[in-house]
């Protein structure tokens, strides 16, 4: 009895101690939320695969993401061994749809042999964004992978300054976001400045878009790019709504509404009507700000489509950018029947609408950005062989912060405090640190775009073209990338003019490589 009298005090203490410990810590923000018991949630990942091997789900079940997609993207946010020993689990030859990418032995580029090759390389994008139809502030952005939309009031504002943190570290561009541009979007990240149909940020008392205020905001803040929000995958052609309880000082501060009261956000724009109009109110923000402006939309009826390709050929008037999100769903919670089954896959809408564009004679004249799913390399190799010059990355850029996909974005009870805001959970996310890991993760995912590219025999992935992948239709046929979605010989590549510049920059940021040199009997 008086060894357990002194050992329930020791235990009792030492856990203490453990707690003290975790609340003081910066490194997890579920310790940090959670002291000791989250411990258990740690312990569980680490014996993961013994049990799913005896008892659960094998590494390619789950969804959205399988354990395989989120165990990588979690290694190169931290910098750790993200290769997998063993080759594939992956059912390849049984699985109808299965890209397969195909190397070239003698390819134009050559890789670097040196062991950090493609870590720090920057990878911009193909294409001027804005050049083609002569905006002021055009610019070519300095990376192909960029975060997307994901506003402050749905993620925390400790969420959003990691993310804004890290584009910084990584050169890349971070989307606001419908929500408006807070004070978290303000530490060093270059910005594209999304307006939504609730005018957020740039409303005025009566919610009416206030052009003054979009000047004064962009005048005031690193934004680069302006993108309309038509729809996005989660909720095409949904509005929104902010319940009150949710509705804070900051958040009213930053879209510029009454504290307290719930926020609805409309299903369709005030400023326009029609493609027509669209185009209109697109000329009118590129010449009062001089940036290029865009629009984001997930698809559905190519009828939208078609007269906004026809009118900027017949007209001159035009977006500088299309941004297409995947019907997947996304970062925003939505009806399962929304998530489930509105709108198209990625795939299928991204290609859809690339081919209503180049079938015009448009395609070179627009940057296409692709979203939904697209922070995992295989799925951003094959958007950039369908044309899309850069990619969008939001949850897994959310799970790059300590994200662990327990899919409570809609409760406001993210144990993570990613998306939430309990200012207890969002205490968990330490933006300095995590920052870090969002950076790291951007760059892994360009170092594999690069190298991948090159093994496909050229420079940049904006240059892999639809021959360089095959799509499985099982156990033994495949069918071409460009007869899967009806594309003609050069569709998916920038203009000849674009290609010729960006290997003349990827050859000058990253000499071409090589192994010794050849023996004096080497022959060619």
């Amino acid at each position: 009895m008086s060894w357990a009298r002194r050992a329930v005090p020791a235990a009792v203490a030492a856990v203490a101690a453990l707690a003290a410990r975790d609340l003081l810590q910066r490194d997890h923000a579920l310790l940090r939320t959670f002291p000791v018991l989250g411990r258990a949630r740690y312990l569980l990942e680490s014996i993961g695969p013994e049990l799913r091997q005896y008892i659960v789900a094998g590494n390619n079940e789950e969804r959205p993401f399988t354990r395989d997609q989120r165990r990588w993207v979690y290694a190169s946010a931290k910098q750790e061994n993200n290769y997998f020993g063993f080759g594939t689990d992956n059912d390849i030859e049984y699985t109808p749809g299965y890209p397969i990418i195909k190397h070239r032995t003698f390819g134009r580029a050559v890789p670097p042999s040196s062991p950090a090759a493609g870590h720090d390389v920057t990878l911009p994008c193909a294409k001027v964004l804005g050049a083609a139809r002569g905006r002021a502030r055009a610019f070519r952005p300095e990376s192909v992978v960029n975060i997307s939309g994901m506003s402050f009031g749905s993620l925390s504002g400790n969420a959003v300054e990691a993310l804004n943190r890290g584009a910084a570290l990584a050169g890349c561009l971070q989307n606001t976001g419908e929500g408006g541009l807070s004070p978290y979007h303000r530490n060093g990240g270059d910005l594209v400045f999304q307006i939504g149909t609730a005018y957020f940020g740039c409303r005025d008392e009566r919610g009416r878009f206030s052009l003054d205020r979009l000047k004064d905001l962009v005048a005031g803040a690193p934004v680069r790019a302006l993108e309309i929000k038509l729809s996005q995958g989660a909720k095409p052609s949904l509005g929104g709504l902010l319940p009150a309880a949710k509705v804070s000082a900051e958040i009213a501060a930053t879209r510029g509404i009454p504290q307290g009261q719930d926020c609805v956000s409309p299903s369709r724009h005030a400023e326009f009507s029609d493609c027509d109009s669209l185009l209109d109110w697109v000329e009118l923000l590129a010449a009062e700000t001089g940036l290029p402006v865009g629009i984001k939309s997930a698809v559905g009826d190519l009828g939208f489509w078609a007269e906004l390709a026809t009118l900027m050929r017949d007209t001159g008037r035009g977006v500088d950018f299309v941004t297409v999100d995947g019907g997947e769903g996304g970062t925003g919670a939505a009806p399962l029947i929304f998530t489930d089954s509105v709108s198209l896959p990625f795939q299928q809408g991204f290609s859809r609408v690339y081919r209503v564009f180049a079938e015009r004679n448009l395609h070179e004249q627009v940057v296409f950005v692709g979203a939904g799913k697209l922070g995992l390399p295989d799925n951003a190799v094959v958007a950039f062989a369908l044309g899309a010059d850069m990619v969008n990355v939001g949850r897994e850029a959310m799970l790059a912060i300590g994200c662990i996909q327990a899919q409570k974005c809609h409760t406001d009870t993210c144990p993570t405090g990613v998306a939430t805001q309990n200012p207890w959970l969002a205490r968990g996310v330490d933006p300095a640190r995590k920052s870090v890991r969002a950076a790291n993760y951007v760059r892994t995912l360009r170092r594999d775009l690069l190298k991948v590219a090159e093994a496909c025999g050229v420079e940049h992935p904006g240059l892999i073209d639809t021959g360089a992948v095959e799509v499985l239709d099982g156990r033994t046929a495949s069918t071409p990338l460009d007869r899967v979605y009806g594309y003609r010989p050069g569709y998916g590549v920038p203009s000849a003019a674009d290609r010729a510049e960006i290997i003349r920059l990827m050859t000058a940021e990253a000499p071409q490589g090589g192994s010794a040199p050849p023996s004096p009997t080497a022959v060619g």
